[in-house]
């Protein structure tokens, strides 16, 4: 859980922040970085819990790239959901799910590469 909370913060904050960006309106944004990144946070843990659990991804848990671009998928699917959910515009949804993914997909690379040095996992050790 405590990895899921690390990514949560890092998603709220790059959320906000590209939502103000595309919209201009603080409310706007803040209900984009509040709902956008829950949703994804849940998808998180249960994509950590597949990732964990299910022998043929567990075996795969070390390629970071791999694992990298399923949640990736996820995260689209949902900030564009989200987004044309909360503003009624396609195209604020569609550029907001290909560029708010974008970034927090590098951010969870370089967050799954630092939790995988501060906590090996029995195969990596």
């Amino acid at each position: 859980m405590k990895k899921t909370l690390t990514f949560a913060a890092l998603h709220f904050t790059i959320a906000f922040t590209v939502a103000y960006l595309l919209t201009g309106e603080i409310l706007i944004g803040s209900l984009i970085a509040l709902i956008e990144p829950s949703v994804n946070s849940v998808a998180f843990y249960f994509h950590e819990k597949a990732w964990g659990t299910i022998p043929a991804l567990r075996k795969r848990e070390w390629m970071t790239k791999v694992k990298t671009a399923s949640f990736a998928t996820i995260h689209f699917s949902v900030a564009f959901g989200v987004v044309y959910l909360l503003t009624g515009d396609a195209f604020i949804g569609g550029v907001m799910a290909m560029l708010e993914p974008s970034v927090n997909t590098v951010a969870y690379y370089f967050h799954e590469k630092v939790w995988q040095r501060e906590h090996p996992t029995p195969a990596m050790a």
